[in-house]
């Protein structure tokens, strides 16, 4: 059995990860800062209409999330999707996964931290510049709770999805009783493509089951508890979407469409302007849990490109179970960097949401046919699968033109494959023609398709 295929056997030794810890990361993953601004947008596409889309796709993702933890369960690796790609379908689907999510998913990093910056910003005061540069500390901040590993990471979350579960139930509780019925009607003023277009943005709210799927190793019992935090987390974040997007329609009505911070409008409603710091504390809460639970998903994916070498094999470090991927970290927070100052300079959130959404219903629809592959036939894993096989389906048909995007990322995963095959060819040529010219430097950067494609051929003998 080769060393790559020895990562992923239920035989390796796992990581601290508790299920409260893991769970907590799921919900931060998950839940997410779409609490921030997704009711206002939704409602501006669906109006009340918008209800209806939270609950379709909580519907959705029992399914996905079920899939998700199914491939999680039986190959807990750091490589996450991309390790269930390269099982199912070889190295080239891998690499597409890798580049997807490692070098396209980090788009809504910038997102997250301006969601955030601006309800501090509408709370505390401040200029463009100082929303700026307190997106840029909530970047930074998580990047180094991330350096001292996710089992530290895992202890933070817990922490911080229990103030932001009890943060979020004092809002909605002081806001409900402000509920008018008559904010319902009509309810479908822009037809049911509103409520699809609703979807397509709340599909960053449902997106994250295929981020946490790279930390299944660090689970102490990772066939145990799992599913169980999956279960948890799914109930957790569909009721949360629930009640936040129902309270903020029949509380705000039209002007929920209006509101660039619904939750703070919330509490003023309900609070007054005193009520703003509660609200601040949530932002400050969201975005970094969702932040050490993508960030420790973005470093070991990296550490286990590296292995596979799909990256250079010095990124590599960290990648057993329970170790530090700092490399990876360092290399993910360098993209962060560069697609901030992108975002932050365009200044539009909505067309950059799309993009993002785009790439999760890309990996998604990777990631289930995967399952479809690897997991036992008839299984409940494998029902799980093809049904989420057409929910997949049609999240890609509403992710529409923004499929360019990941379609360019793919473009450019497969070209980066064609030239390293010729650097193999061209350099075992070389070793041929002149066999004794120099011996293989131990320090020299594995190529990525020769090693991806002995890992492969190995899988291939040895997939159940």
């Amino acid at each position: 059995m080769s060393d790559w295929s020895q990562a992923v056997t239920a035989t390796t030794p796992h990581g601290h990860l508790g299920l409260a810890g893991g769970t907590a990361l799921y919900v931060a993953a998950v839940l997410g800062t779409g609490i921030l601004v997704l009711p206002a947008l939704a409602a501006a596409a669906a109006g009340p209409g918008a209800i209806l889309a939270v609950a379709a796709l909580a519907i959705i993702s029992i399914p996905l999330a079920s899939t998700f933890a199914a491939l999680a369960r039986r190959y807990p690796d750091a490589g996450g999707v991309a390790t269930f790609a390269r099982r199912a379908f070889g190295p080239t689907a891998a690499r597409v996964i890798s580049y997807w999510f490692f070098f396209g998913t980090p788009i809504g990093a910038p997102i997250a931290a301006l969601m955030t910056a601006e309800y501090v910003v509408a709370v505390m005061g401040g200029t463009r510049t100082t929303t700026v540069v307190i997106a840029i500390a909530l970047i930074a901040i998580p990047v180094v709770v991330t350096a001292f590993g996710v089992r530290f990471a895992g202890w933070l979350q817990l922490v911080l999805s229990a103030a932001l579960v009890a943060v979020l139930v004092f809002v909605l509780a002081s806001a409900l009783p402000h509920a008018d019925a008559a904010n319902l009607t009509p309810f479908l003023p822009h037809g049911l493509s509103g409520v699809g277009a609703a979807m397509s943005l709340y599909i960053w709210a449902f997106a994250g089951w295929e981020a946490v799927a790279g930390i299944g190793g660090e689970f102490r019992h990772p066939n145990r508890d799992i599913p169980r935090a999956t279960a948890l987390a799914l109930v957790i974040v569909s009721v949360a979407y629930l009640a936040i997007q129902t309270v903020t329609v029949t509380v705000l009505g039209s002007q929920a469409a209006k509101s660039a911070v619904p939750l703070l409008d919330l509490v003023l409603v309900s609070s007054g302007r005193s009520g703003g710091i509660v609200v601040a504390a949530i932002a400050a809460i969201v975005v970094t849990g969702v932040f050490n639970a993508y960030l420790a998903a973005f470093s070991k994916l990296g550490a286990a490109m590296g292995r596979d070498g799909d990256l250079p094999r010095w990124f590599g470090r960290g990648v057993e179970n329970g170790g530090v991927a700092r490399r990876g970290l360092l290399l993910s927070a360098a993209i962060m960097a560069v697609y901030s100052v992108f975002v932050m300079s365009i200044g539009e959130l909505q067309p950059v949401i799309l993009v993002h959404t785009s790439i999760a219903a890309s990996v998604y629809g990777v990631g289930v046919a995967s399952a479809i592959v690897l997991l036992p036939r008839w299984s409940l894993g494998w029902w799980m699968a093809a049904a989420s096989s057409l929910f997949a389906a049609g999240l890609l048909v509403l992710a529409g033109p923004n499929l360019i995007y990941p379609f360019a990322i793919a473009l450019v995963a497969v070209l980066v494959g064609v030239v390293m095959r010729r650097r193999v060819r061209w350099r075992v040529r070389s070793v041929d023609a002149e066999p004794s010219s120099r011996l293989p430097d131990p320090l020299e950067p594995a190529d990525s398709c020769d090693a991806a494609d002995r890992a492969a051929g190995a899988l291939s003998a040895e997939r159940p």
